[in-house]
């Protein structure tokens, strides 16, 4: 039997995946990760989460820790996302959240006292070493864990790898867990319930630009242009026409360039790639990827053309964004991620 530091979030996931190992006969113990505190908003989970993380630990009879890594957090997750879109590019927090804390300071602080291994209620399977899709593609995790490296996942357990969702329910009811039937969390990773464009203003000031049509024809104006993303409807408020979607941005002029949802603009079938963490790519070799979270998998191939590194899709892509993730997959296996540039 193994020492396993389970991660609580407060979630069923993670309090199901504690009970399982617990049943199995390992030496359990909880941690949870005091990672961000917003004083100012009512809504920041981390108070509420704590307690009833605790509440679960309390109910399953396992000791409980708590780490606080605040500052961390602070240089490596909410620093990077300022420093993103202040170029106007458009980051994946909740995937460098997980390689980079979950997977980083709370892995090696469960090594350092004493723990062989981690687990987390992750919809995703690791098996022989490589990092596999959950049995739920609806609900598959695989995206947000794929910068993980082979050390990160020969500690990592996801015990409901092999459950439905419903099952996880039902297992959590079973058991009597206090917090069986407690909604799923969303929003940014640790942050909780709050849009990117909130979060941002907390930083940028606002800097009112021009929404223009690809004529260059002024149709309207936005505040600031930072959080906008390719293929973005929300907040592009133009009346009397069509829905308007934003197919371009120009930091120098500080303008919006929107189209219509079809517009050619938005659709492309190659992007440039940088920072492979995973297994080997063949060139060459037919893969299948995603460039956002509960997208199909898309047919592609990888190829280096004239020293740049692109991933050319069998066909188009809507709304690709810098600095996204571009997962590669070989049927359910996770193969890597590149940075898309």
């Amino acid at each position: 039997m193994s020492k396993i530091l389970v991660w609580l979030s407060w979630g069923v996931d993670s309090a199901v995946s504690a009970y399982l190992l617990r049943e199995l006969g390992h030496e359990i113990s909880c941690g949870y990760m005091i990672n961000y505190l917003d004083e100012e908003n009512p809504t920041c989970p981390t108070r509420i989460d704590l307690e009833e993380a605790r509440r679960v630990a309390d109910f399953l009879g396992l000791p409980f820790y708590t780490f606080d890594y605040q500052e961390e957090y602070e240089r490596r997750i909410v620093d990077y996302i300022y420093r993103e879109y202040a170029i106007w590019h458009t980051p994946n927090p909740d995937v460098f959240c997980n390689n980079l804390v979950k997977f980083d300071l709370f892995l090696e602080e469960a090594l350092s006292l004493g723990f062989d291994q981690i687990a987390m209620g992750h919809y995703a399977r690791v098996q022989g070493g490589q990092l596999l899709k959950w049995v739920d593609p609806l609900k598959d995790q695989s995206y947000f864990l794929s910068r993980l490296s082979t050390f990160q996942l020969s500690k990592a357990i996801f015990p409901i790898g092999d459950l439905q969702k419903s099952e996880v329910r039902e297992i959590a009811r079973n058991a009597g867990l206090p917090n069986a039937d407690r909604k799923d969390s969303q929003g940014l990773c640790f942050i909780g319930k709050v849009s990117m464009k909130e979060f941002l203003e907390k930083r940028f000031p606002k800097k009112p630009g021009n929404i223009i049509d690809q004529m260059g024809k002024v149709i309207g104006t936005h505040e600031w242009a930072y959080s906008y993303t390719i293929g973005q409807r929300k907040w592009i408020e133009i009346g009397g026409g069509p829905a308007f979607f934003v197919v371009a941005k120009d930091t120098i002029m500080n303008t919006i360039t929107v189209g219509e949802e079809t517009d050619p603009f938005l659709f492309t079938t190659s992007c440039t790639l940088t920072d492979w963490v995973g297994s080997d790519i063949e060139y060459g070799k037919k893969y299948n990827a995603k460039i956002r979270y509960r997208q199909e998998d898309q047919e592609c191939e990888i190829i280096v053309d004239k020293n740049i590194l692109k991933v050319i899709f069998n066909s188009p892509q809507r709304a690709v964004a810098i600095w996204q993730i571009c997962v590669i997959y070989m049927y359910d296996v996770v193969i890597g991620s590149w940075i898309i540039q």
